[in-house]
């Protein structure tokens, strides 16, 4: 099947004939969304190996040890929530359609065969399904306490999938510590032991898709969002190996508009930017204005302050503290909408990671050729 023919066949099993589920890449007009909710958020127990890999893995083990497990400090949801709030009713503004599911209960403890955990939060729907064209997709995070976060997303899909979109999940991982590994200075990495990656660490571009192979996407989930993307059509999947050893890659590099990329100059240099974006224009973002945070370690670095969520391929909403980040963004034609997101960096997600757009008009176009 060739690009147009996915495009042909998208929303064909809908009733009505349109695609519910609709979105292929990250720029153009944003029709439908679905926002987080900070509600229940918490740390997990950071004796598990999955938990410091994912939340502070350049902790020594005995840092470790001094962070505060359990829920976040009342303010600090409140406030999130608060944000969020703001976040929705600008975008409703805006004509855009916004689902807001509860969050589920991350306090309820559960386990697999080898291990037990609670949950961490319902703050970024991004982080744990991607869509592409017509299908959702949740993939299968490396992190225990993750495990069944994507839950009270599962009603919102299940009316998707009656309306004709399509539905897909990754093998469900096993978890064992045989996933889990150590460099030579002890501190953990994300193996090969089985599929595993978020998301998150993925960007759509038409009919390409960019994969981030880093400590929480590895080789075999990769191989495992090829074979499916093959299922669904002529969609290119492309590793990007090399750059950011993190987590995800929407803090490294956004999608502004075909022909347009915004990149993080501490992790990319002139001489590494991918191939793929030969011929474009690099926006090198700005170095990010740092915020005391309510907490002493924080999920994401200040270069959250750079993941933003396009509107448009003319408007983007972007944190309202990176300042000289909307100048250079306004500069290049893009109209900055300034929100905040008080505890971004403690709850581990911008503006791009506290939504997943269910609808956008773009379809599978090729931008690279």
């Amino acid at each position: 099947m060739n690009h147009s023919a996915i495009a042909s066949s998208e929303g064909s099993d809908s009733p009505s004939g349109k695609a519910p589920v609709h979105s292929w890449d990250e720029f153009t007009t944003l029709r439908e969304v679905i926002v987080g909710d900070a509600t229940h958020a918490r740390i997990p127990d950071q004796t598990d190996p999955s938990a410091w890999l994912n939340c502070y893995p350049d902790l020594s083990p005995a840092e470790l040890a001094g962070i505060e497990t359990g829920c976040y400090p009342h303010h600090i949801v409140e406030e999130s929530n608060e944000d969020l709030s703001v976040l929705v009713d600008t975008l409703r503004k805006l004509g855009i359609t916004v689902h807001q599911p509860a969050a589920v209960d991350h306090g309820l403890e559960y386990g697999g065969l080898t291990w037990r955990t609670s949950g961490r939060s319902s703050y970024c729907p991004r982080d744990l399904t991607l869509v592409v064209g017509s299908a959702i997709i949740e993939s299968p995070s490396p992190m225990r306490a993750r495990y069944f976060e994507a839950l009270g997303l599962r009603p919102l899909f299940q009316d998707y999938l009656l309306q004709g979109a399509h539905w897909f999940a990754a093998p469900r991982p096993r978890l064992d510590d045989t996933l889990y590994e150590y460099d030579q200075d002890g501190f953990p990495l994300l193996g090969e032991a089985e599929p595993a990656f978020e998301a998150a660490n993925c960007l759509r571009l038409g009919r390409d898709v960019f994969y981030q192979v880093s400590r929480s996407g590895n080789e075999m989930g990769l191989r495992w969002l090829e074979s499916t993307m093959r299922l669904l059509g002529d969609i290119r999947v492309h590793p990007m190996r090399g750059i950011y050893d993190g987590t995800h890659i929407d803090s490294t590099i956004a999608l502004l508009r075909p022909g347009l990329v915004l990149l993080n100059p501490e992790r990319i240099t002139p001489d590494t930017i991918p191939d793929l974006f030969k011929g474009w224009d690099v926006i090198w973002s700005p170095p990010m204005r740092v915020e005391p945070t309510a907490v002493p370690h924080t999920l994401s670095t200040p270069w959250v302050g750079m993941n933003l969520l396009m509107v448009d391929e003319e408007t983007a909403v972007v944190d309202g503290t990176q300042t000289e980040l909307i100048r250079v963004l306004e500069r290049h034609g893009i109209t900055a909408i300034p929100l905040v997101l008080r505890h971004s960096r403690v709850l581990g997600g911008g503006f791009h990671c506290v939504t997943l757009d269910v609808v956008r008009d773009g379809g599978p176009q090729d931008y690279l050729d």
